[in-house]
């Protein structure tokens, strides 16, 4: 198994991807389950095109960019509840766990920088 599949931060945004499409198969809204699903799936997405590209540098970049899309999808989980797509207690678990995600991200944005400021 390659070192992407042991990032903890790619697994949770993984299955954060899959849970997000249980509650809005049935979403009628087709704007806005699109959106919401792509900014989740950009999550894992963005960590292993970044892990791909063999550079810390790279996967320093494309983990701001995941850890932007964790900031669009909880904003985008925020709205969902308001309007009635997505029920409130589990909109709120996907919050939580999309905000952890983010803090995960930023650990490991720190430590690829903190090596690209080495090299």
């Amino acid at each position: 198994m390659d070192a992407l599949e042991n990032l903890d931060v790619w697994k949770r945004s993984c299955r954060l991807s899959v849970e997000l499409y249980k509650p809005l198969s049935d979403c009628r809204e087709f704007g806005f389950r699109d959106q919401v699903t792509r900014s989740a799936l950009s999550v894992p997405s963005n960590i292993a095109e970044g892990y791909e590209r063999d550079s810390s540098k790279e996967f320093s970049r494309f983990l701001k960019i995941a850890k932007g899309s964790c900031g669009e999808l909880r904003t985008q989980l925020y709205i969902g509840t308001e309007a009635g797509f997505i029920e409130k207690a589990k909109a709120l678990q996907m919050i939580q766990e999309a905000a952890e995600i983010s803090r995960m991200l930023q650990g490991l944005i720190k430590r690829y920088e903190s090596l690209n400021h080495q090299n």
